[in-house]
């Protein structure tokens, strides 16, 4: 069999990916970077998107089952955007002579479906609308638990900090939660069933109000916690107050709040009927398991994994940090300290370790952010070692990553411009530039104003990690 996979750096698809290489199959993958993917992964790659005619029926050539895991939210016609790149696949997909498409998508009644929900909901029906030359299996899932997952970091990172949460009247909506391995268990099925016809299978565990989720997660965590529903607060300032205490930045939590008004349960009972085998846990199971694996820092996967989606590919074609008008580049030599310690060091930065100095700062800077919308620091970063292109670390993106040689963040913050931060081995020497490409004349005065600020933190920035290198050089010789 052979299985192309779509979105596969995102929250599911990374997911599905490693199930599908421990399969006995043939599986290609369609991403726009090549290089965010690991070097030594045993699948075909094609590089192209689905707006990318050519690359898409290449990636689609001789496939059977395609999984289309892809979706546009952080872009503001991503109602459009996901029509078109629906419509594209279909047709590509017929004329490849795909067997089967299997989409995830989620719960929702369309006649009460919020903006979001609807347009899950459309591409559902433009991928399952030619039954007559292919046939599609479309999957969907409400409240997906696991570690790394919007769902799960909103109702932990509220549940952690607000010991009284005085909250909208959504928490009483009904939803039917489902763990993410759970999920990756009936997308793998899926490619096997025997059918000759399109299904649509809603998957779910029990029946639960917000507002128990996250007393059942107050529980897991070993919390005391108190939720007082007022019917007063907007989805506007719902979506702020989401904004201030999760990870996740206004325009998404926007999208999610909305889609929080009406149910999402189950409508059919397919999922029993064509995967009996599959036993869903329960909620408070899923919740103890995402727990366990970030306290070991085992989150393999985050749903800002693939946030930069069509931004990402622009950038590496028409955005590169040379461009810029003004920088702040500063360089110290490595003397006796092995490049792969520094590398190791500077890779890493942010989420609990910090900026190498001057925290407060940077604190401060990412309250600023979440005040205008943004995603501030507390994203964090999915690994407290390890960094892989694409991924996010606080209110930066992981741009380019080359071993024992260079990191590049883009700044995902609300700036006025373009803003790169790069770390580069340069024979002896570290090499630390911050690039920023000015929006019009507010953009050079932000620049200007902050530059004493630039010049304090990075100038310590770059003694920091070279302190910081040679230290962790020195506890590494006293241990041999």
């Amino acid at each position: 069999m052979k299985v192309l996979l779509t979105g596969a750096n995102g929250y599911i698809g990374r997911r599905l990916k490693q199930t599908l290489l421990d399969e006995d199959l043939h599986l290609r993958l369609l991403v726009r970077n090549p290089k965010s993917l690991d070097s030594d992964l045993n699948a075909e790659i094609v590089q192209g998107n689905t707006f990318d005619m050519d690359s898409l029926e290449r990636a689609l050539d001789g496939i059977d089952v395609a999984y289309y895991l892809i979706h546009s939210l952080q872009h503001k016609n991503y109602k459009e955007l996901d029509k078109q790149s629906a419509q594209n696949f279909l047709d590509a997909a017929i004329k490849k002579g795909v067997k089967r498409i299997i989409y995830l998508g989620g719960l929702g009644v369309k006649e009460h479906a919020s903006e979001h929900l609807l347009s899950r909901i459309e591409t559902g029906e433009i991928l399952s609308s030619r039954p007559d030359k292919i046939e599609t299996i479309w999957i969907r899932a409400g409240v997906i638990i696991g570690s790394g997952s919007a769902s799960f970091e909103i109702i932990r990172h509220l549940t952690e900090k607000l010991p009284i949460m005085v909250t909208p009247k959504w928490v009483n909506t009904l939803a039917q939660p489902i763990g993410v391995d759970d999920v990756i268990a009936y997308l793998n099925a899926s490619k096997d069933l025997s059918i000759d016809s399109n299904l649509v299978v809603d998957i779910g565990s029990e029946k639960m109000t917000y507002k128990e989720m996250m007393l059942a997660c107050a529980n897991a965590l070993g919390l005391r916690r108190w939720i007082f529903p007022l019917p007063v607060l907007t989805i506007n300032l719902s979506s702020y107050w989401l904004n201030l205490f999760t990870p996740v930045p206004y325009t998404i939590a926007r999208s999610l709040i909305e889609g929080l008004s009406s149910e999402v349960v189950i409508q059919n009972d397919n999922a029993k009927r064509y995967f009996s085998h599959i036993q869903p846990m329960e909620f408070k199971e899923a919740v103890e398991k995402a727990i366990k694996e970030m306290e070991e820092n085992q989150v393999f996967s985050r749903w800002s994994d693939a946030g930069g989606g069509q931004d990402l590919w622009e950038k590496q074609h028409k955005g590169d940090p040379s461009s810029a008008v003004l920088m702040d580049r500063q360089s110290m030599k490595l003397g006796d300290i092995p490049k792969e310690t520094v590398y190791r060091t500077f890779c890493a930065i942010g989420g609990k370790e910090g900026w190498f100095g001057y925290d407060w700062l940077w604190e401060i800077r990412g309250w600023m952010d979440k005040m205008i919308g943004g995603a501030g620091l507390n994203r964090g970063r999915r690994h407290s070692q390890h960094l892989r292109i694409g991924e996010s670390v606080d209110f930066w993106r992981v741009e380019d990553l080359s071993v024992n040689e260079r990191l590049l963040l883009y700044a995902q913050m609300k700036v006025p411009g373009k803003a790169w931060l790069e770390f580069k081995i340069k024979g002896d020497e570290l090499v630390q530039t911050a690039y920023f490409y000015p929006r019009g004349l507010w953009g050079r005065l932000y620049w200007y104003i902050l530059t004493p600020v630039h010049y304090l933190v990075f100038s310590n920035m770059i003694r920091s990690i070279l302190k910081k290198a040679r230290n962790n050089k020195q506890t590494k010789n006293n241990y041999e």
